[in-house]
Protein backbone atom coordinates (compact mmCIF):
# COMPACT_ATOMS: atom_id res chain seq x y z
CA UNK A 1 0.00 0.00 0.00
CA UNK A 2 1.17 3.52 -0.84
CA UNK A 3 -0.41 5.90 1.27
CA UNK A 4 0.59 10.27 0.80
CA UNK A 5 -0.03 12.15 4.04
CA UNK A 6 -0.53 15.62 3.69
CA UNK A 7 0.69 18.07 6.79
CA UNK A 8 4.21 16.60 8.98
CA UNK A 9 2.30 18.23 12.48
CA UNK A 10 1.30 15.94 15.57
CA UNK A 11 -1.39 14.06 13.44
CA UNK A 12 0.40 13.34 10.20
CA UNK A 13 3.84 12.30 11.92
CA UNK A 14 1.95 10.06 13.64
CA UNK A 15 0.44 8.39 10.76
CA UNK A 16 3.22 8.28 8.99
CA UNK A 17 4.80 6.37 11.91
CA UNK A 18 1.95 4.28 12.16
CA UNK A 19 1.52 3.43 8.72
CA UNK A 20 4.77 2.51 8.50
CA UNK A 21 3.93 -0.43 11.32
CA UNK A 22 1.91 -1.49 8.92
CA UNK A 23 4.20 -1.95 6.24
CA UNK A 24 2.85 1.10 3.98
CA UNK A 25 5.09 3.06 1.95
CA UNK A 26 4.70 6.70 2.94
CA UNK A 27 5.37 10.48 1.54
CA UNK A 28 4.32 13.25 3.86
CA UNK A 29 4.46 16.47 2.54
CA UNK A 30 4.34 19.37 4.74
CA UNK A 31 4.02 22.96 3.86
CA UNK A 32 6.36 24.65 6.48
CA UNK A 33 10.28 23.78 7.13
CA UNK A 34 11.28 21.71 9.45
CA UNK A 35 10.20 22.60 13.21
CA UNK A 36 13.31 24.02 14.06
CA UNK A 37 12.00 26.93 15.83
CA UNK A 38 8.56 27.31 17.81
CA UNK A 39 5.79 25.64 16.67
CA UNK A 40 3.01 26.87 18.72
CA UNK A 41 3.79 27.03 22.19
CA UNK A 42 3.58 24.15 25.02
CA UNK A 43 1.28 21.44 24.86
CA UNK A 44 0.96 18.32 27.06
CA UNK A 45 -0.02 14.77 26.43
CA UNK A 46 -2.42 13.20 28.88
CA UNK A 47 -2.42 9.56 29.46
CA UNK A 48 -3.97 8.32 26.74
CA UNK A 49 -1.93 9.98 24.25
CA UNK A 50 0.71 8.46 25.55
CA UNK A 51 -0.55 4.87 25.91
CA UNK A 52 -0.96 5.61 21.68
CA UNK A 53 2.64 6.81 21.48
CA UNK A 54 3.74 4.09 23.20
CA UNK A 55 2.21 1.62 20.86
CA UNK A 56 4.26 3.23 18.45
CA UNK A 57 7.49 2.93 19.91
CA UNK A 58 7.61 6.62 20.38
CA UNK A 59 7.17 7.44 24.32
CA UNK A 60 11.06 7.50 25.30
CA UNK A 61 11.57 10.14 22.64
CA UNK A 62 8.66 12.06 23.87
CA UNK A 63 9.67 11.78 27.36
CA UNK A 64 12.99 12.65 26.71
CA UNK A 65 11.51 15.94 24.44
CA UNK A 66 9.40 17.25 27.60
CA UNK A 67 8.86 16.90 31.52
CA UNK A 68 6.35 14.77 33.32
CA UNK A 69 3.29 16.48 35.48
CA UNK A 70 2.40 14.78 38.22
CA UNK A 71 -0.83 16.87 39.68
CA UNK A 72 -3.08 19.56 38.00
CA UNK A 73 -4.27 22.40 40.91
CA UNK A 74 -7.50 24.56 39.62
CA UNK A 75 -7.17 28.05 41.38
CA UNK A 76 -10.36 31.02 41.63
CA UNK A 77 -9.92 34.21 40.26
CA UNK A 78 -9.33 35.07 43.75
CA UNK A 79 -6.46 32.66 44.71
CA UNK A 80 -8.77 29.91 46.04
CA UNK A 81 -7.75 26.26 45.64
CA UNK A 82 -10.72 24.45 43.84
CA UNK A 83 -8.94 21.20 43.29
CA UNK A 84 -6.09 19.32 42.91
CA UNK A 85 -5.93 16.45 40.76
CA UNK A 86 -4.01 13.88 38.95
CA UNK A 87 -2.91 15.73 35.83
CA UNK A 88 -4.47 14.06 32.50
CA UNK A 89 -5.08 10.62 34.49
CA UNK A 90 -6.48 8.28 36.52
CA UNK A 91 -4.51 8.25 39.85
CA UNK A 92 -4.00 4.58 39.15
CA UNK A 93 -2.54 5.23 35.72
CA UNK A 94 1.03 4.65 35.95
CA UNK A 95 1.73 7.13 33.03
CA UNK A 96 2.46 10.34 33.72
CA UNK A 97 1.61 13.27 31.86
CA UNK A 98 4.29 15.33 29.33
CA UNK A 99 4.20 18.46 28.73
CA UNK A 100 6.73 19.58 26.05
CA UNK A 101 7.01 22.62 23.30
CA UNK A 102 4.97 21.60 20.54
CA UNK A 103 7.89 21.98 18.18
CA UNK A 104 9.82 19.46 20.01
CA UNK A 105 6.88 17.19 20.30
CA UNK A 106 6.66 17.56 16.13
CA UNK A 107 10.76 17.12 16.23
CA UNK A 108 9.99 13.72 17.85
CA UNK A 109 7.14 12.38 15.86
CA UNK A 110 8.78 13.17 12.98
CA UNK A 111 12.08 11.45 13.19
CA UNK A 112 10.52 8.45 14.48
CA UNK A 113 8.86 8.45 11.13
CA UNK A 114 11.89 9.05 9.43
CA UNK A 115 13.80 6.20 11.49
CA UNK A 116 11.02 3.90 10.48
CA UNK A 117 11.42 4.87 6.87
CA UNK A 118 9.10 7.51 5.93
CA UNK A 119 9.87 10.31 3.13
CA UNK A 120 8.78 13.88 4.96
CA UNK A 121 8.96 16.48 1.77
CA UNK A 122 9.01 19.81 3.34
CA UNK A 123 7.91 23.35 1.36
CA UNK A 124 5.30 20.76 -0.56
CA UNK A 125 1.82 22.39 -0.66
CA UNK A 126 -1.24 20.73 -1.43
CA UNK A 127 -3.59 22.28 -3.94
CA UNK A 128 -5.81 19.29 -5.23
CA UNK A 129 -6.74 16.03 -4.51
CA UNK A 130 -8.96 13.26 -6.71
CA UNK A 131 -10.01 9.88 -6.82
CA UNK A 132 -8.66 7.83 -9.82
CA UNK A 133 -10.17 4.33 -10.74
CA UNK A 134 -8.03 2.79 -8.18
CA UNK A 135 -6.64 5.51 -5.91
CA UNK A 136 -5.96 8.85 -5.44
CA UNK A 137 -4.00 11.58 -7.02
CA UNK A 138 -2.50 15.12 -5.74
CA UNK A 139 -1.08 18.21 -6.88
CA UNK A 140 0.92 20.18 -5.16
CA UNK A 141 1.23 23.76 -5.76
CA UNK A 142 4.71 23.18 -7.46
CA UNK A 143 2.45 21.25 -10.26
CA UNK A 144 3.96 17.89 -9.32
CA UNK A 145 1.47 15.21 -9.41
CA UNK A 146 1.53 12.24 -6.98
CA UNK A 147 -0.45 9.10 -7.18
CA UNK A 148 -1.39 6.63 -4.27
CA UNK A 149 -3.80 3.82 -2.46
CA UNK A 150 -4.58 6.30 0.09
CA UNK A 151 -4.68 9.86 1.26
CA UNK A 152 -4.25 10.87 4.93
CA UNK A 153 -5.13 14.76 5.43
CA UNK A 154 -3.73 15.88 8.80
CA UNK A 155 -3.57 19.81 7.71
CA UNK A 156 -4.87 21.18 10.64
CA UNK A 157 -8.15 23.15 11.27
CA UNK A 158 -7.84 25.23 7.99
CA UNK A 159 -7.56 22.35 6.21
CA UNK A 160 -7.53 22.43 1.96
CA UNK A 161 -9.02 18.84 2.02
CA UNK A 162 -11.98 18.67 4.08
CA UNK A 163 -13.18 21.07 1.37
CA UNK A 164 -12.24 19.04 -1.58
CA UNK A 165 -14.21 16.24 0.60
CA UNK A 166 -17.65 18.24 0.95
CA UNK A 167 -17.57 21.58 -0.11
CA UNK A 168 -20.53 22.46 2.16
CA UNK A 169 -18.14 21.34 5.19
CA UNK A 170 -18.06 24.07 7.82
CA UNK A 171 -15.26 26.91 8.39
CA UNK A 172 -13.25 27.93 11.57
CA UNK A 173 -14.92 30.44 13.47
CA UNK A 174 -13.42 32.77 16.31
CA UNK A 175 -14.11 31.10 19.60
CA UNK A 176 -13.78 34.47 21.96
CA UNK A 177 -10.94 33.53 23.22
CA UNK A 178 -7.09 34.48 22.25
CA UNK A 179 -4.08 32.62 23.85
CA UNK A 180 -0.72 34.45 24.76
CA UNK A 181 2.25 32.66 25.78
CA UNK A 182 6.03 33.02 27.48
CA UNK A 183 8.50 32.27 29.62
CA UNK A 184 9.19 33.81 33.24
CA UNK A 185 12.03 33.57 35.09
CA UNK A 186 11.00 33.34 39.28
CA UNK A 187 11.26 31.10 42.16
CA UNK A 188 8.16 29.96 44.05
CA UNK A 189 6.56 27.62 41.57
CA UNK A 190 6.31 24.28 42.32
CA UNK A 191 7.45 21.41 40.05
CA UNK A 192 5.03 18.78 38.70
CA UNK A 193 2.28 20.83 38.80
CA UNK A 194 -0.08 22.10 36.24
CA UNK A 195 -1.60 25.61 37.51
CA UNK A 196 -5.34 26.68 35.83
CA UNK A 197 -6.42 29.98 36.98
CA UNK A 198 -9.90 30.84 36.34
CA UNK A 199 -9.15 34.51 35.98
CA UNK A 200 -11.15 37.17 35.76
CA UNK A 201 -10.61 38.05 32.36
CA UNK A 202 -10.05 33.92 31.36
CA UNK A 203 -7.92 31.33 32.55
CA UNK A 204 -4.30 31.49 33.17
CA UNK A 205 -2.14 28.64 33.27
CA UNK A 206 1.55 27.99 34.15
CA UNK A 207 4.15 25.39 34.73
CA UNK A 208 7.87 24.86 36.24
CA UNK A 209 10.00 23.96 33.48
CA UNK A 210 13.41 23.53 34.49
CA UNK A 211 14.87 27.21 35.73
CA UNK A 212 11.99 28.18 34.08
CA UNK A 213 8.19 29.17 34.53
CA UNK A 214 6.14 28.61 30.88
CA UNK A 215 2.68 30.35 31.12
CA UNK A 216 -0.25 31.19 28.83
CA UNK A 217 -2.96 33.51 29.08
CA UNK A 218 -6.18 32.36 27.31
CA UNK A 219 -8.14 35.65 26.86
CA UNK A 220 -11.88 36.07 26.71
CA UNK A 221 -12.45 38.78 24.01
CA UNK A 222 -15.24 39.49 21.91
CA UNK A 223 -12.95 40.51 19.26
CA UNK A 224 -10.08 38.86 17.90
CA UNK A 225 -6.96 40.69 18.29
CA UNK A 226 -4.45 41.44 15.44
CA UNK A 227 -1.67 38.72 15.29
CA UNK A 228 1.04 41.32 13.82
CA UNK A 229 2.18 44.74 14.39
CA UNK A 230 1.67 44.79 18.21
CA UNK A 231 5.40 44.39 19.72
CA UNK A 232 5.98 42.47 22.49
CA UNK A 233 5.92 44.94 25.21
CA UNK A 234 2.67 46.33 24.44
CA UNK A 235 1.20 43.15 24.13
CA UNK A 236 2.80 42.08 27.57
CA UNK A 237 1.24 45.80 29.15
CA UNK A 238 -1.80 44.06 28.16
CA UNK A 239 -2.10 41.20 30.04
CA UNK A 240 -0.47 42.72 32.40
CA UNK A 241 -4.00 45.07 32.85
CA UNK A 242 -5.94 41.90 32.49
CA UNK A 243 -4.33 39.77 34.59
CA UNK A 244 -3.57 42.85 37.20
CA UNK A 245 -6.32 41.82 40.07
CA UNK A 246 -4.76 37.97 40.01
CA UNK A 247 -1.67 37.85 42.39
CA UNK A 248 -0.05 34.78 41.02
CA UNK A 249 -0.88 35.45 37.06
CA UNK A 250 0.14 39.01 37.81
CA UNK A 251 3.78 38.51 39.30
CA UNK A 252 4.47 35.90 36.11
CA UNK A 253 3.89 37.86 33.52
CA UNK A 254 5.88 40.76 35.15
CA UNK A 255 8.87 38.39 35.33
CA UNK A 256 8.53 37.30 31.87
CA UNK A 257 11.49 36.87 29.35
CA UNK A 258 9.76 36.22 26.17
CA UNK A 259 6.39 35.93 24.11
CA UNK A 260 5.20 33.26 21.73
CA UNK A 261 3.13 35.02 19.03
CA UNK A 262 -0.85 35.49 20.07
CA UNK A 263 -2.87 32.58 18.85
CA UNK A 264 -6.53 32.90 18.06
CA UNK A 265 -8.65 30.19 19.19
CA UNK A 266 -10.91 29.23 16.78
CA UNK A 267 -13.92 26.41 16.86
CA UNK A 268 -15.35 24.31 13.80
CA UNK A 269 -19.02 23.29 13.97
CA UNK A 270 -18.98 19.23 13.72
CA UNK A 271 -17.59 18.13 10.28
CA UNK A 272 -20.46 15.54 8.99
CA UNK A 273 -17.70 14.07 6.05
CA UNK A 274 -14.40 12.52 7.42
CA UNK A 275 -13.64 10.65 4.12
CA UNK A 276 -14.10 9.27 0.61
CA UNK A 277 -13.22 5.78 -0.24
CA UNK A 278 -9.76 6.34 -0.44
CA UNK A 279 -9.28 10.27 1.34
CA UNK A 280 -9.65 10.88 4.78
CA UNK A 281 -9.05 13.67 7.35
CA UNK A 282 -7.98 13.37 10.68
CA UNK A 283 -6.44 15.55 13.82
CA UNK A 284 -7.63 19.46 13.38
CA UNK A 285 -8.73 18.64 10.18
CA UNK A 286 -11.89 16.58 11.07
CA UNK A 287 -12.54 17.70 14.52
CA UNK A 288 -10.14 20.28 16.59
CA UNK A 289 -10.76 19.98 20.10
CA UNK A 290 -8.58 21.74 22.37
CA UNK A 291 -9.24 21.52 26.11
CA UNK A 292 -5.79 19.88 26.54
CA UNK A 293 -6.71 16.63 24.30
CA UNK A 294 -5.73 18.14 20.26
CA UNK A 295 -2.38 16.38 20.37
CA UNK A 296 -3.71 13.38 22.18
CA UNK A 297 -6.72 12.71 19.82
CA UNK A 298 -4.45 13.84 16.44
CA UNK A 299 -1.87 10.55 18.18
CA UNK A 300 -5.33 8.37 18.42
CA UNK A 301 -6.50 9.18 15.20
CA UNK A 302 -3.11 8.09 13.67
CA UNK A 303 -2.85 4.68 15.66
CA UNK A 304 -6.66 3.63 14.78
CA UNK A 305 -6.22 4.78 11.03
CA UNK A 306 -3.38 2.20 10.79
CA UNK A 307 -5.21 -0.55 12.51
CA UNK A 308 -8.47 0.02 10.31
CA UNK A 309 -6.11 -0.34 7.14
CA UNK A 310 -4.33 -3.39 8.52
CA UNK A 311 -7.54 -5.46 9.26
CA UNK A 312 -10.12 -4.42 6.41
CA UNK A 313 -10.37 -5.91 3.23
CA UNK A 314 -9.99 -2.51 1.49
CA UNK A 315 -9.45 1.20 1.69
CA UNK A 316 -13.00 1.83 1.45
CA UNK A 317 -13.89 -0.41 4.06
CA UNK A 318 -11.13 0.49 6.55
CA UNK A 319 -11.96 4.25 5.91
CA UNK A 320 -15.94 3.41 7.20
CA UNK A 321 -14.64 1.67 9.74
CA UNK A 322 -12.28 4.09 11.12
CA UNK A 323 -14.87 6.94 11.40
CA UNK A 324 -17.64 4.38 13.16
CA UNK A 325 -14.71 4.10 15.67
CA UNK A 326 -13.69 7.53 16.28
CA UNK A 327 -16.81 9.53 15.70
CA UNK A 328 -18.21 8.40 18.98
CA UNK A 329 -15.27 8.60 21.16
CA UNK A 330 -14.84 12.16 19.12
CA UNK A 331 -17.88 13.66 19.93
CA UNK A 332 -18.10 12.70 23.41
CA UNK A 333 -14.40 15.19 23.66
CA UNK A 334 -15.63 18.20 21.50
CA UNK A 335 -19.15 18.28 24.46
CA UNK A 336 -16.31 18.46 26.75
CA UNK A 337 -14.11 20.78 25.48
CA UNK A 338 -16.56 23.12 24.95
CA UNK A 339 -17.83 22.77 28.64
CA UNK A 340 -13.91 23.57 29.07
CA UNK A 341 -14.24 27.14 26.94
CA UNK A 342 -17.69 28.37 28.44
CA UNK A 343 -15.99 27.93 31.61
CA UNK A 344 -13.04 29.92 30.70
CA UNK A 345 -15.27 32.43 29.29
CA UNK A 346 -17.20 32.62 32.47
CA UNK A 347 -18.64 36.63 33.56
CA UNK A 348 -18.31 37.66 37.21
CA UNK A 349 -21.25 36.11 39.14
CA UNK A 350 -21.30 33.12 36.54
CA UNK A 351 -17.27 32.65 37.37
CA UNK A 352 -18.27 32.84 41.21
CA UNK A 353 -20.64 30.32 41.00
CA UNK A 354 -18.60 27.90 39.11
CA UNK A 355 -15.72 28.12 41.49
CA UNK A 356 -18.33 27.14 44.91
CA UNK A 357 -19.44 24.28 42.54
CA UNK A 358 -16.19 23.38 41.78
CA UNK A 359 -15.05 23.17 45.50
CA UNK A 360 -17.46 20.81 45.83
CA UNK A 361 -17.16 18.59 42.32
CA UNK A 362 -13.91 18.13 41.92
CA UNK A 363 -12.48 16.53 45.12
CA UNK A 364 -15.95 13.84 44.23
CA UNK A 365 -16.44 13.52 41.22
CA UNK A 366 -13.70 14.86 38.86
CA UNK A 367 -11.72 11.69 38.77
CA UNK A 368 -15.44 9.32 37.54
CA UNK A 369 -15.98 12.20 35.35
CA UNK A 370 -12.75 12.15 33.09
CA UNK A 371 -11.96 8.37 33.67
CA UNK A 372 -13.42 7.47 30.15
CA UNK A 373 -11.57 9.87 28.91
CA UNK A 374 -8.01 9.06 30.16
CA UNK A 375 -8.89 5.14 30.41
CA UNK A 376 -8.75 4.61 26.96
CA UNK A 377 -7.09 1.45 25.54
CA UNK A 378 -5.24 2.68 21.90
CA UNK A 379 -6.07 -0.04 18.51
CA UNK A 380 -3.47 -2.78 18.51
CA UNK A 381 -1.45 -3.12 15.61
CA UNK A 382 -0.84 -6.78 14.23
CA UNK A 383 2.80 -8.00 14.21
Amino acid sequence: MRAIVIGGGVGGATAALALRRIGAEVTVYEAYADPAGDVGAWVSLAANGLRAVDALGGLAAVRAAGFEIERQRMWSAGGMLIGDVPRGRRSSDTLRSVTLMRARLVAALRAAAVEAGAAIVTGARLVGAGETGNGVRVTLESGATETADVLVAADGIWSTVRGLLDPAAPVPQYAGLYSVSGVSRLDGVDPGVFNLTFARNGAFLHVRAGDEVWWSAQVNSPVAPPRVGVDDATRLRELSRLYAEEVVPATILAATTSLQPTAVMHVLDPVATWHSDRIVIIGDAAHPVGAGQGASMAIEDGLALAAALQRAPSVAEALRRYDAERRPRITKVLSSAEDNRSAKRAGPVRRRLQATLMRIFVPMFYEKATAWLYAYEPAELAK
